[in-house]
């Protein structure tokens, strides 16, 4: 029994209303890349994966000294998408099929792997020789069966593109990267139906955001602590809290006495229900086209990147 399931069995299903909170999940800290620290609600032993979404990492915050940046060299992905969001710093991001961006603090790039590219993630020149903060997100989104070779793609939506709303008290802003909130719709297009929202709340502020029952849904909690749910369950800086499936909304309130903004991801996806094998950062179906991308990165039937 999944993780969700388990925490479901003793949860009240109700019809329509606010989302309970079925469980809250401490991040671990793992090294990634070259060696660059991260915080990780998802996957780990204990919980593996939250479909449609199979990873989600904080990276950061750090504040790096210059000439100490690092990054994530060239290294393969088949079957996904990877929704990369900054928050401060920079990186440059290119990849075997002659695409190369840069991300600036507020930049958003959704990239769908699909069939395969060798893709590297590295600090910007600039800001690894003067050092600086750097803190982002990285989320790696299942795609579905059919989808799983298409031909790769790029969105990628700069800060002053990325749609935005403060409600009209002023106490709750938010950054809209996939999905609808505060009348604003993302410009990015998704191969299943998403919702990623970045949520800023002051004391005393609060939102419900439409989510479908269908949906699962999660918050990671970036800074401050908050009250989630229909019950008010408390959670606090690196916590994933989890939402039941037994409402069409979510509440989230930083409190009056809160002396800190709560700051947070809120992210939904239609689940898949779909096999997953997964070695790496391929993602399949089976085992079989698991082991055919490992022997097409080998055989450099994915390119190569180009200096």
């Amino acid at each position: 029994m999944s993780m969700m399931s388990e925490a479901l069995k003793n949860k009240e299903i109700r019809a329509g209303g606010s989302r309970m909170v079925a469980g809250v999940v401490n991040s671990i800290e793992t090294f990634e890349g070259e060696g660059f620290l991260v915080r990780r609600p998802f996957p780990k032993a204990s919980f593996s994966q939250f479909d449609p979404f199979l990873l989600l990492d904080e990276m950061g915050p750090m504040e790096l000294a210059p000439g100490k940046a690092k990054g994530a060299p060239d290294h393969p992905h088949r079957g996904f998408e990877t929704v990369t969001y900054l928050l401060s710093g920079e990186m440059e991001h290119k990849d075997s099929r002659g695409h190369a961006g840069r991300l600036k603090a507020g930049d958003v790039q959704w990239m769908t792997a699909g069939a395969g590219v060798i893709h590297s993630e590295m600090p910007s020149k600039e800001f690894a020789r003067e050092g600086g903060r750097m803190h982002g997100f990285q989320l790696w989104v299942n795609l579905p069966k059919g989808d799983k070779m298409t031909n790769p793609r790029y969105q990628e939506i700069p800060n002053s593109q990325s749609p935005k709303a403060t409600s009209a008290e002023g106490l709750v802003m938010v950054s809209v990267i996939a999905g609808e909130a505060m009348g604003q719709k993302a410009v990015i297009e998704t191969r299943t139906p998403i919702i990623y929202l970045h949520y800023k709340i002051e004391p005393g502020g609060a939102v419900t955001q439409q989510v479908p029952g269908t949906y699962n849904a999660f918050a990671y909690v970036v800074d401050g602590e908050g009250l989630f749910g229909a019950e008010g369950e408390r959670a606090g800086d690196g916590q994933m809290v989890l939402f039941a499936q037994d409402g069409d909304e979510v509440r989230i309130e930083n409190p009056a006495d809160a002396t800190a903004t709560l700051e947070l991801l809120l992210i939904a996806g239609v689940p898949l229900n779909e096999p997953v094998a997964r070695y790496g950062p391929c993602v399949m179906n089976t085992e079989r086209e698991i082991h055919q991308a490992i022997e097409d990165y080998r055989l450099g039937r994915m390119g190569a990147i180009n200096s």
